[in-house]
């Protein structure tokens, strides 16, 4: 009677798991994937200074700091935009434009020191100025950079002043509004952006 019952019982493990294979997606079908939170790669931006390597020929080789034009100058490669590139994106206009005069150029540019990352903030805080900032900042770290709010401020009326490839915008805040309602996400500023306090 036992052997009966988990005989019954395998065929129905058995049938069960069969069923349950067919729910699952065969191993080559792509499920979609998850989006990771990456950070775009770096752009280079007015004052960075960069190192451009060119092996076997040190005469090339030059540590250079973009203009606040946005272009640099390097010995054969000319004139070349550099504000807006990455350094992969730089490094092969270097290498196109070298292998005019170097058979086979093998060219590597580095980021030695970011310095066009800066935001400006404005108004009615303790200390309005032009900051350097290393990484994303949010407008309430902006404001706190600045020394905070004068006595004067309306904190609910704050404006971020952004440029876009659309034209000028001008970004509402409240931040009352932003520091009591925890279910909004905080506002993420932008290099340049201004940050004005009425």
């Amino acid at each position: 009677m036992r052997r009966q019952i988990s005989w019954k019982r395998a065929v129905f493990l058995t049938a069960l798991l069969a069923a349950g294979a067919s729910l699952l997606p065969a191993a080559d079908t792509k499920l979609p994937a998850s989006p990771l939170p990456l950070e775009a790669e770096y752009r280079m931006g007015a004052e960075d200074v960069i190192e451009v390597f060119v092996w076997k020929e040190p005469e090339l080789s030059t540590t250079v700091t973009i203009r606040p034009d946005g272009r640099i100058s390097l010995p054969l490669a000319n004139e070349l935009e550099a504000s807006g590139k990455t350094a992969a994106e730089l490094q092969a206009e270097i290498t196109t434009r070298l292998s005019k005069y170097v058979v086979q150029p093998v060219v590597n540019v580095m980021v030695k020191q970011v310095n066009s990352l800066k935001i400006s903030v404005l108004g009615e805080v303790r200390r309005p100025d032009v900051y350097r900032i290393k990484n994303r900042v949010t407008v309430l770290d902006a404001i706190a950079m600045a020394g905070g709010f004068t006595d004067l401020a309306r904190p609910n009326k704050v404006i971020v002043l952004r440029n876009t490839a659309a034209g000028p915008q001008r970004i509402r805040i409240n931040i009352k509004q932003l520091v009591d309602d925890d279910s909004k996400s905080p506002f993420l500023l932008q290099t340049l952006d201004t940050v004005y306090v009425e």
